[in-house]
């Protein structure tokens, strides 16, 4: 297959980023797993039909996400490290999910908000739209590595002070607990793949260009009753998403 027919020009979307997710892709499907490496840059070239220096561009951006590193002598190799992977079923939790995959679990509360709910938070929780709800950012790592970046919502009278509790706790699920959920189940995940945005870039240290899984969820406690809506966007070369019943 020529580089013309494997790359098509993206309005809007540069060169370079359109040439590193396609070598992302190649990586993790284990095109390159004899060689260990990426092919050289001349030869990636011409196989995408670009110059060099967009060619290292795209290089220069998976070295940065620590996909790959340059060595002297040797290439651009593939640098190794095994995904999270992360179970979605009835009972998604996050601690449990990651569970003996990593030593240290952390949460951290980014900022909260008491808020109208818009059009569409008051379609997932099934709530009018204005109704107040509150709003937690978050960013949830495991062993030091940033995995996830969320914001979630939830109805603001049944869960006063939610905020406060996962502060504490770094919990959503104790949290939820804390405001008289002992359980609740995962009623609907929609999952989608989009470029970083800037604030994905900060929190979760990632580069410009990069590719995260965003998740829309919806939560219910054991009656069926909507609690938490919840959009997640999760580094795609650092998990791996299992879906279970």
């Amino acid at each position: 297959m020529t580089g013309q027919a494997m790359m098509q020009r993206q309005k809007g979307v540069a060169m370079w980023r359109q040439i590193a997710d396609r070598i992302r892709a190649s990586i993790a499907a284990g095109e390159y797993d004899e060689t260990g490496k990426v092919p050289p840059e001349t030869q990636l070239a011409e196989i995408f039909c670009v110059n060099r220096h967009t060619v290292r561009a795209a290089l220069s951006a998976l070295a940065q996400e620590g996909i790959v590193r340059a060595e002297q002598g040797r290439g651009t190799l593939i640098k190794r490290r095994d995904k999270f992977h992360f179970p979605i079923s009835r009972r998604t939790r996050f601690t449990q999910g990651i569970g003996d995959q990593a030593r240290d679990l952390a949460g951290r509360l980014l900022a909260s908000e008491i808020e109208p709910a818009g059009a569409e938070v008051a379609r997932w929780l099934k709530i009018d739209p204005g109704s107040l709800v509150r709003r937690l950012e978050s960013v949830r790592s495991a062993d030091g590595r940033a995995l996830s970046r969320g914001t979630s919502w939830f109805p603001a009278d049944r869960f006063a002070g939610i905020e406060d509790a996962f502060g504490r706790t770094q919990s959503i699920t104790l949290a939820l607990q804390a405001c008289g959920v002992p359980d609740y189940l995962r009623d609907v995940t929609e999952i989608s793949a989009v470029h970083a945005e800037p604030d994905d870039v900060t929190e979760l240290g990632l580069t410009p260009g990069a590719i995260v899984l965003v998740t829309r969820a919806l939560n219910t406690d054991l009656d069926g009753l909507p609690i938490q809506y919840s959009i997640t966007r999760f580094p795609a070369d650092r998990v791996q998403f299992t879906i279970r019943n």
